[in-house]
C-alpha cells in the first residue's frame, strides 16, 4: 500500500512479546519462550501459547505506546524488557518491534463522519486476505 502526505493515517510497528527469565526464580507461571504478537489492535497467540492475565494486565498499557515511533534515545525505543508486575517473581518480558504497518485513519475510527469500511473487513474482502 502506499502513503503520502493526504492519506490521512499513521504508522504502528508490529510487536512480539515473549516471556523470558530473569536473574531470579519466577514465581509465577512463566515459560521462557512462550510469546504473542500485537499486529495494529489485535493480540494474537500461536496454538498453545499462554501468558498470566496479571502480567497481560501490566503489559497492556504499554503495548500502544511501544507500537508507535519513538525519537531514538526514548525509553520507548531503547528499553525492551518489563518484569512481571508481582515484586518477587523473576519473570520478564521482551516486547520487540517488528515491522510497521499502515492504517488508514478512516479504516480506524470509530467517528461517523470520518468512516470508511474498517480495515479486518477490506482484508477479508482483498483476494489475498
Amino acid at each position: 500500500m502506499t502513503t503520502g502526505p493526504d492519506d490521512n493515517g499513521f504508522w504502528l510497528y508490529d510487536l512480539r512479546v515473549e516471556t523470558v527469565i530473569g536473574d531470579r526464580t519466577p514465581v509465577c507461571r512463566h515459560v521462557e519462550g512462550e510469546s504473542f504478537r500485537v499486529e495494529g489492535e489485535l493480540l494474537i497467540f500461536d496454538q498453545g501459547q499462554k501468558v498470566s492475565m496479571y502480567a497481560l494486565a501490566a503489559l497492556l498499557p504499554l503495548l500502544p505506546a511501544k507500537q508507535r515511533p519513538t525519537a531514538p534515545a526514548d525509553w520507548m525505543s531503547t528499553d525492551a524488557e518489563i518484569d512481571c508486575p508481582d515484586p518477587h517473581c523473576g519473570g520478564r518480558f521482551r516486547i520487540l518491534r517488528g515491522e510497521k504497518r499502515w492504517f488508514s485513519h478512516a479504516e480506524t475510527t470509530g467517528l461517523p463522519e470520518a468512516r470508511d469500511t474498517p480495515y479486518w473487513l477490506k482484508e477479508q474482502e482483498s483476494p489475498s486476505g
